[in-house]
């Protein structure tokens, strides 16, 4: 019964996969039912390319998360972002499944400010799947690019387009890896909470809305809740900042697949000279 239950969310995930090309990565986001693409932090590479540009410090993340708590569906991620003189430049990977079936993202991307409220970016993604040994393997290149806008002090309007050229991933029936647009923007209500929703369009699929909350009671401490819909998730997690360092945990619960917890762990690691 195990067995069959594994291969069931196996095929699922390939579903998904297939049809995203792309999985949330970082548990601030996965607390906040993986709204992500206003957020300016070493996670935003897999989130908004164009959000880096604001970033001021070198900063390093990785993150684990084990899918419906199953070790046959866990990923793994990194990514770094380092400012320059002029502009942002960044590299990261995901990598999700197990022997039977993988999937790999790794890229490196390019970030800068437009002007002191607006930024932009772009992103050059490998894609790989490998579906064992009697299926084989397949490989693809993507474009990714971003923007992310400060409208005030207040609010944020941030903007993604993930797989831009629609990788091919077979020549059987035009399969390709799928293009996700987002569209989020964040509202910072008081000093202690942030707002957060987005709207997320698969080409091929029905449009996904998700909300989210930060509540921020003391310096060290982050409290986070969200819902998505379609099919509707619900989400909840913490924080802990010190100094250089973040800490989170989150999980996100379905009702008919179960639990799916995830930690990721933030170093901002030195200060660029300007």
């Amino acid at each position: 019964m195990k067995t069959i239950i594994i291969v069931a969310f196996t095929l699922l995930s390939a579903f998904i996969v297939n049809a995203q090309g792309w999985m949330s990565q970082g548990a601030r986001v996965g607390a906040l039912a993986n709204n992500g693409v206003t957020f300016v932090d070493a996670f935003s590479f897999h989130h908004n390319p164009g959000a880096l540009g604001f970033i001021e410090q070198g900063s390093a993340g990785i993150s684990y998360e084990s899918r419906y708590a199953l070790k046959e569906l866990q990923s793994q991620s990194v990514a770094v972002a380092v400012p320059l003189k002029v502009g942002v430049i960044s590299a990261g990977g995901q990598f999700y499944g197990y022997d039977t079936y993988r999937t790999t993202r790794a890229g490196l991307g390019y970030s800068m400010k437009l002007s002191e409220k607006i930024s932009a970016g772009v992103q050059f993604n490998y894609l790989g799947m490998n579906l064992g040994a009697y299926y084989g393997s397949k490989h693809g290149i993507s474009a990714e690019v971003g923007a992310l806008a400060k409208l005030n002090n207040k609010v944020s309007l941030g903007f993604s387009v993930v797989n831009l050229g629609r990788a091919k991933l077979s020549e059987f029936k035009d399969d390709r890896f799928g293009t996700l647009l987002r569209l989020g923007i964040s509202y910072q209500l008081i000093e202690e909470l942030l707002i957060v929703a987005e709207v997320e369009q698969e080409v091929t699929h029905d449009t996904r809305l998700r909300a989210g909350l930060e509540y921020h009671p003391i310096d060290l401490l982050y409290i986070r809740a969200g819902v998505q819909g379609a099919p509707m998730d619900f989400s909840f997690g913490i924080g802990l900042k010190y100094e250089r360092f973040k800490l989170d945990l989150s999980t996100q619960y379905n009702q008919v697949l179960g639990w799916t917890p995830a930690a990721s762990f933030i170093v901002d690691f030195y200060t660029p000279k300007r």
